[in-house]
């Protein structure tokens, strides 16, 4: 039986729909504390630079309200950093952002950013805070988020759940790789209860991250229902 497997659940698109009315519902904090009560490990939020969904007052209220760690979703910016810095969560995450995109499309180039991302890690680094990479699992970006000084690195799983031929395999070797270059890897995008099993079910991957299916299924079936599914499936998967 594989170790015990975190939950982290992304509450992003809870404030897609609030925006979507400019309204003051729903609200992500309360979505927080009812998935953290229905079993989820941690909650992520994406403080994106055009705010198209999570704002700056709401990293600050997820901050003071939450019991489990806060993963702060952030593109390396000089603007981001200094409200990484303010907030003080648990983790930040750094990924690629492009305002023209729908979703991240890929993963970090770590490897061709590295001289910028040394020291901006190291930035988070020296406020105590872990710092994540969100990468493809290539070997090249792997070794790279190494180098860069990053604690963990999150494999892009988009790609897997589009489907596409040796996806799955090319997860299990990444996340061979960074473990045995001292990262801790975790894992997530596009996942959903048919494909989270596989990727639950690689030894290493000691995290995964869901939002937008969750959210997307709560409208049917409650928060608490989906997020309680997901931790059985990946239950099942590590035993």
């Amino acid at each position: 039986m594989l170790p015990y497997q975190r939950l982290g659940v992304n509450v992003d698109h809870v404030a897609t729909i609030r925006n979507a009315r400019g309204s003051t519902y729903p609200d992500p904090v309360r979505a927080a504390l009812q998935v953290i009560a229905a079993g989820a490990d941690g909650i992520t939020a994406h403080l994106r630079e055009d705010r198209r969904h999570i704002r700056d007052a709401d990293m600050a209220a997820l901050k003071a309200s939450i019991s489990k760690p806060l993963n702060f979703e952030m593109a390396a910016t000089a603007e981001m950093l200094k409200i990484a810095l303010a907030t003080a969560p648990h983790a930040c995450c750094l990924v690629p952002e492009k305002r023209t995109e729908v979703t991240t499309e890929g993963g970090l180039d770590v490897a061709g950013q590295l001289e910028t991302l040394r020291p901006f890690v190291g930035r988070l680094r020296d406020a105590g805070i872990r710092v994540s990479l969100f990468v493809d699992p290539d070997p090249t970006q792997l070794r790279a988020s190494a180098e860069a000084g990053a604690n963990i690195v999150e494999l892009h799983t988009g790609a897997y759940a589009e489907g596409k031929p040796g996806e799955l395999e090319r997860l299990i070797s990444g996340a061979g790789l960074a473990a045995s270059l001292g990262l801790e890897v975790h894992a997530g995008h596009g996942l959903t209860y048919e494909n989270t099993p596989a990727v639950s079910a690689i030894e290493q991957v000691v995290e995964l991250n869901i939002g937008h299916f969750i959210i997307g299924e709560a409208v049917f079936a409650g928060l608490d229902v989906v997020v309680r599914r997901f931790r059985e499936l990946m239950d099942l998967a590590r035993e």
